[in-house]
């Protein structure tokens, strides 16, 4: 009897561990669902002054590249013998907008739309590391002062996952010696565009280049090297503090509102009260997002995956190179432990979800969730980023409806949200799948480069106009 006491007392303590354990990874981001059958997603309302935006990449619009890593990357083959790219797509003119944009500015005012985040192609604007194309800078120009004169705020993205191939030929971000051409490059871009372009971003999602160039091998230089991937990782960092101090440092910098964008991803287990779910989901969540976010709180960076990397770093200089953080969101993902720590790393689709044509669902209590995240950096946020990929248009005007709902519902609870940029105003070229996936509120015809807004896109547009008539926020 004595035995079995004891037996039921070790069973008890374990149990309540367990449960300890597993509620405190919970408590660290609760997961929400809202039960949208009661729910008004037309209950909404948004501050006067607010960043209604769309948003663009060069690379993916623009057409005309060469001398890049991705042209580069597009012409080579996997250790399989397929191509990089989905359907072995190019680039090539991609939407054409380097030439449609003055007609795509147009687009913007059918949507109401006040704002519109681009980026600048380093490949173009640098071809060499001692030359500067003029042109291509005076092209940029002329974007700003169309948009400026149609009544459009400019948001400029420095670094979207494309760099010149002498860049990545000399080591990319890979080398911190390099990132003094980074630099270089935003001084002439700021120089270019600084008059006319109040908001900056740094460097689109770090951890996502990082990981996607050096951990999985997708996007160029191909490589799957840990250390490497949290080297990349560590070094845009750097470089990002590095511009934000050049930037700061010339004439009327210091009016300028700079930031960094930060994808963030909810690492939710797959089973929620499975103990090696929610350990593998936290690993996950430590390097994709804690690792970035409590570099800029506390100026300590630290990339651990067990068994593959564990490096540190001081930065103490971080925390004060954040005017504003840029947040993409897109959904969630689920984690499934196997037995193999590198396997059960491999993102799930979260079950019971209904799917966008990427591997992952539609969840759109999520951005609420990465807000209120991303507010203890205790700056102010600006939806940078948040689409659907919807071939069919069946999905997309529910999506836009459910997140900007989200979106107002953490503007009510107090978060300071000052703008919210759709992803993308036109079908572009997606990385390495291609012109398989549709996150256009225009569709684009890639044969007579038409576009035509799309029925979903109008959840957009109606909810812009409420704004404007009736539920604008006094303060």
């Amino acid at each position: 009897m004595k035995v079995l006491k004891i037996f039921l007392y070790v069973l008890v303590v374990l149990a309540v561990a367990y449960l300890a354990v597993v509620i405190y990874f919970y408590s660290q981001d609760p997961f929400v669902r809202w039960d949208w059958s009661k729910i008004n997603v037309n209950d909404v309302c948004y501050p006067k002054h607010f960043l209604w935006g769309t948003a663009t990449a060069a690379y993916q619009v623009e057409g005309g590249f060469s001398n890049n890593n991705w042209t580069w990357w597009e012409n080579q083959k996997k250790a399989d013998g397929k191509p990089t790219i989905q359907n072995n797509d190019k680039c090539g003119r991609a939407d054409d907008h380097w030439n449609l944009y003055p007609l795509d500015i147009k687009l913007m005012k059918q949507l109401g739309v006040n704002a519109y985040r681009f980026s600048v192609a380093w490949s173009k604007v640098m071809p060499t590391p001692d030359s500067i194309n003029h042109e291509a800078l005076k092209h940029y120009q002329d974007v700003c002062d169309s948009l400026i004169a149609n009544g459009i705020e400019p948001m400029v993205t420095l670094f979207h996952f494309t760099y010149p191939l002498w860049f990545q030929q000399l080591g990319g971000f890979e080398k911190q010696e390099n990132i003094k051409h980074f630099v270089r490059f935003a001084r002439v871009v700021y120089k270019a565009l600084g008059t006319r372009v109040k908001f900056w971003v740094t460097i689109n999602e770090p951890v996502v280049f990082a990981y996607s160039s050096y951990f999985a091998g997708e996007y160029p230089p191909g490589k799957t090297d840990p250390q490497l991937t949290a080297r990349v990782a560590l070094n845009l960092l750097l470089a990002h503090q590095a511009v934000y101090k050049a930037i700061k440092s010339m004439p009327r910098g210091e009016g300028k509102i700079i930031g960094i964008v930060k994808n963030v991803t909810q690492m939710d287990p797959y089973r929620r009260f499975n103990l090696l779910d929610n350990l593998i989901a936290y690993f996950a969540d430590l390097n994709f997002n804690q690792a970035y976010l409590r570099a800029f709180k506390t100026g300590k960076f630290h990339f651990f995956l067990p068994g593959m990397v564990n490096m540190k770093q001081d930065m103490p200089e971080l925390p004060s190179t954040l005017d504003f953080i840029g947040l993409n969101y897109y959904s969630h993902n689920a984690f499934k432990f196997t037995g193999n720590i590198e396997q059960s790393l491999v993102a799930l689709p979260y079950p019971g979800e209904q799917m966008t044509d990427m591997d992952y669902t539609i969840y759109p209590e999520g951005l609420y969730r990465a807000i209120k995240r991303v507010a203890k950096l205790d700056k102010s946020i600006i939806i940078t980023e948040n689409g659907i990929a919807d071939s069919l248009d069946n999905r997309r005007y529910m999506f836009i409806k459910r997140s900007l709902y989200a979106l107002s519902r953490a503007i009510n609870d107090g978060y300071h949200v000052r703008g919210y940029f759709y992803w993308s105003l036109l079908d572009n070229f997606e990385w390495n799948l291609g012109y398989s996936k549709r996150f256009g509120l225009y569709a684009v015809d890639y044969k007579t480069e038409k576009r035509t807004l799309r029925q979903g896109s109008k959840a957009y547009v109606e909810t812009i106009k409420l704004w404007k008539n009736k539920c604008v926020r006094k303060n």
